[in-house]
């Protein structure tokens, strides 16, 4: 029976690392994977600092083969003097108490990224062991810990002529679903890091099956920009880059624009990727609308009769990264990524304005360009309008709304409804057979939608299929998009476990990130994971949704006797009771959720499966080939 005494002696006080241990999720977001490689980022962020301070050019990180982590940087080092407050090792101090460190108001750092300074103890607190050496002064320091106790004392093991720090560390396996690390998911970050710190070398070793890979560009932000644009035409060659200082605000700004025809700009505030945007971005999106338009009227390629070009159309095409270093930022927004300082968006507006204008009067020809496709994309963002609102006044004419082949739910709360988007007519049939009426809506699609990675919105809109999801969204799409409109908080993609049924599935996740990416964002994008196998024996069913599935469960009840071993190509072989109760029930589904963890590699991902070159489709395929663990044939 339950206590029902609440008194003073129900509060709990947890002291130092105990919280962490005992609420991982509110340091580092989770404990699953991305909580495991988080551990990761806190530490070479410490090192990233000293970069950015001026004191570290090179960073190792290596995987070792019982999955711990190693980071050596060629900083300062830790201070390793005794702490004027608590009496301990300034290690000690950095890897034992939170919110401990240089980046709190006392000089050590102008700028720095991380966790707001919880890095180091955090992940001590959530590790089995780490182990600190310390290189300065002419010696070698060295401490260690174990779930985030001090375990030996710092004392000197050696001497040595180096500067800098080596922290290694193994996850705790009690707190992490899983602490195998991915060597490419390390690989994506850190490229990021070593683009947004120029001149930094950073480089990633695998002990596991000796893979390295090391990263350097002199260039930053503009090998970026040019890495990004790798797999898409760029229509001039130089790209625009330019860096500013003012009232503590370090800025560095570059974009080049490419044939096609979706808007890819990417922010950072101390190289945490701002996902939302935020002052930083408004700043930059301003200035470059209003100078962009500034020279055109100036040389007279925009009349004084035609209007101005809007910031959509110049940024049509655009491939850009904004990075601001600032030493107190402010996150707001639902995920805390988007920056709040009122100050920096005049900031980034000014130094980005000045040094457009000079750019664009010293290359005319890259100006014009710009200029030429601006209006071209003005005129099909005019024919885009023209599109829906043909489609608004047909909707009026033919007194409905919605399309015909949408099976609607009867709720009319959108946090209560969800549509499957149902791949062809025979799994749509299943599908409506199956719902439940209430709060499942059923919308079957034609074959494969339209590869909007190589249209415009006005080709997008011709599209019956891509009108019809607009339609029954009801939120509008791109410049007209309001959430609060949307009729369903789960849109779910529900296609077949085959190759086409990947390829369909590819092409809608497509149409999401580049015109619903606030969707996706939002958490409204789900995938549904229907069975691969259907085991039947002594009258019961057993579903299998991978070959690992089908083996434990073929091992558990044995191979004799089984009356039926299907494998189901689509999801039209499925009766309606089998999908209602593998794929959509909601008491025993399983979901997917679509995020965008890291949109830089979402978009190379993207341009790479649907772009117009074939070679970097070859490349990712070989590339990836290893990692396939069902394929159909």
């Amino acid at each position: 029976m339950a206590a029902t005494t609440y008194d003073e002696n129900q509060i709990q006080i947890l002291e130092g690392l105990q919280a962490v241990r005992k609420r991982p999720g509110m340091y580092i977001g989770s404990t699953s994977q991305k909580g495991l490689h988080h551990l990761v980022y806190e530490i070479v962020d410490n090192a990233v600092d000293e970069a950015l301070a001026g004191f570290c050019n090179t960073v190792v990180v290596t995987i070792h083969s019982d999955n711990s982590i190693s980071v050596l940087d060629n900083g300062r080092g830790i201070p390793v003097g005794i702490h004027p407050d608590k009496g301990i090792s300034a290690v000690e101090v950095v890897f034992t108490i939170l919110h401990a460190g240089g980046k709190f108001g006392g000089g050590g750092y102008k700028v720095s990224g991380g966790l707001h300074g919880v890095g180091a103890s955090v992940v001590n607190a959530l590790s089995n062991w780490l182990v600190v050496q310390i290189y300065t002064n002419g010696k070698i320091y060295e401490q260690r810990f174990a779930k985030g106790n001090v375990t030996q004392d710092i004392k000197i093991i050696g001497d040595t002529n180096k500067t800098g720090t080596f922290v290694h560390f193994k996850p705790d396996e009690t707190i992490f679903e899983d602490t195998v690390y991915e060597f490419n998911i390390l690989k994506q970050r850190f490229q990021e890091t070593a683009f947004l710190t120029k001149g930094l070398k950073i480089k990633l070793i695998d002990d596991r099956d000796n893979t390295k890979k090391t990263f350097y560009y002199e260039g930053g932000i503009s090998e970026f920009v040019f890495h990004l644009n790798k797999n898409k035409t760029a229509v001039y060659e130089d790209t625009f880059y330019c860096e500013g200082e003012k009232d503590d605000v370090l800025l560095e700004v570059a974009f080049q624009h490419n044939e096609g025809y979706n808007e890819n700009i990417f922010s950072f505030v101390n190289n945490i990727n701002t996902r939302e945007g935020g002052t930083h971005l408004a700043g930059f999106k301003n200035a470059l609308t209003k100078t962009i338009n500034d020279y055109a009227r100036k040389m007279n390629a925009l009349k004084e009769t035609e209007k101005n070009l809007t910031g959509e159309d110049i940024r049509e095409g655009i491939t850009g990264i904004i990075s601001v270093k600032i030493s107190e930022p402010q996150f707001e927004g639902q995920t805390k990524t988007k920056l709040g300082n009122s100050e920096v968006r005049a900031i980034v507006d000014s130094i980005v304005s000045e040094n457009l204008m000079i750019f664009l009067e010293r290359n005319p020809q890259v100006a014009k360009i710009i200029i030429q496709k601006s209006t071209m994309a003005a005129r099909a963002r005019d024919a885009a309008r023209k599109a829906r609102d043909l489609t608004r006044r047909k909707s009026v004419l033919e007194n409905s709304t919605l399309p015909g082949k949408l099976a609607d739910c009867s709720e009319r709360d959108p946090a209560k409804c969800e549509i499957y988007l149902v791949e062809g007519d025979s799994a749509g049939g299943s599908a409506k057979s199956a719902r439940s009426r209430q709060t499942q809506a059923i919308l079957p699609l034609r074959g494969k939608i339209l590869n909007v990675e190589k249209a415009r919105l006005d080709k997008m809109l011709a599209s019956e299929e891509i009108r019809n999801m607009i339609t029954a969204f009801g939120a509008g799409i791109n410049e007209d998009l309001n959430i609060e409109k949307l009729r369903y908080h789960k849109i779910i993609l529900m296609t077949d476990a085959d190759v086409d049924g990947a390829h369909i599935r590819t092409l809608l996740l497509t149409f999401f990130y580049r015109f619903y990416r606030d969707l996706v964002l939002n958490g409204y994008i789900y995938i549904a994971q229907p069975p691969l196998y259907l085991v039947e024996k002594n009258k019961k069913k057993y579903y299998a949704y991978n070959d690992r599935e089908l083996e434990n469960i073929l091992a558990e009840i044995g191979r004799q006797g089984i009356s039926r071993m299907q494998r189901y190509k689509g999801l039209g072989e499925m009766n309606p009771d089998q999908l209602w109760e593998t794929t959509m029930n909601p008491e025993t589904r399983t979901l997917v959720r679509v995020n965008i963890d890291d949109a830089v590699a979402a978009d190379e991902i993207f341009t790479a499966l649907m772009g117009d070159k074939v070679e970097p489709r070859k490349e990712f395929i070989k590339e990836y080939a290893k990692l396939v663990t069902n394929l159909d044939i």
